[in-house]
């Protein structure tokens, strides 16, 4: 059975004696497999955070300016993780069984409970910080609506990005189907084709 760029797709035995099916590239079995992802996630969430409040509080240019590239920064790295994780996820796709929201909503067993609780944390607090700073601070000094820590509202994309990019290159998932019959019948014509074989040299 193939898998992401043609790795054989195999099983891995867990603890409690279940089979889980992985691709080779894929690094579940460590428990600590992907951290650089989570505390990607965990520095960007404290960042946007600090920037944005004091964005709010403070309300000078200079600081609505360091808030506002902060979070197109962010924005951009979340644009870029979910393409590159959308991207991953099709071709592991071929061989197994993967759902968007176990993608990017981390639902599920394909995402361990202890990511899962960190990083859908991180988007809640990306999610909260966004709505407060940008409903705090609806109008310029001048009476104008918006402000600049509207920019806010992209930043919860930066949360979507690396949670898909994790469960892409780190998230465990069953083997499709249709990919175990097709393998199954490979096999059989396989072996009809060499006893064919066997009977004519005989």
């Amino acid at each position: 059975m193939r898998g992401n760029f043609g790795d054989l797709v195999h099983p891995k035995r867990c603890a409690n004696g279940e089979a889980r099916w992985q691709t080779r590239d894929v690094t579940s079995d460590d428990k600590r497999a992907g951290d650089v992802i989570v505390l990607a996630d965990v520095v960007g969430t404290v960042a946007f955070t600090i920037t944005a409040v004091s964005a709010a509080v403070i309300f000078s240019t200079a600081a609505q300016w360091v808030g506002a590239i902060t979070a197109m920064a962010l924005f951009a790295v979340g644009v870029f993780a979910f393409i590159w994780s959308f991207w991953n996820a099709v071709q592991r796709s071929r061989a197994e069984e993967i759902g968007v929201m176990q993608m990017y909503l981390l639902f599920g067993d394909p995402t361990p409970p202890r990511v899962r609780r960190i990083m859908l944390a991180m988007l809640a607090i990306q999610i909260t910080v966004a709505l407060a700073t940008a409903l705090a601070r609806s109008e310029s000094d001048d009476g104008s609506p918006g402000t600049s820590l509207a920019v806010g509202i992209l930043v919860p994309m930066f949360g979507l990005g690396l949670n898909g990019l994790w469960c892409a290159f780190h998230g465990v998932f069953p083997p499709r189907a249709d990919v175990d019959l097709d393998a199954d019948a490979a096999d059989v014509v396989t072996s009809r084709a060499a006893i064919d074989k066997n009977e004519d040299h005989g």
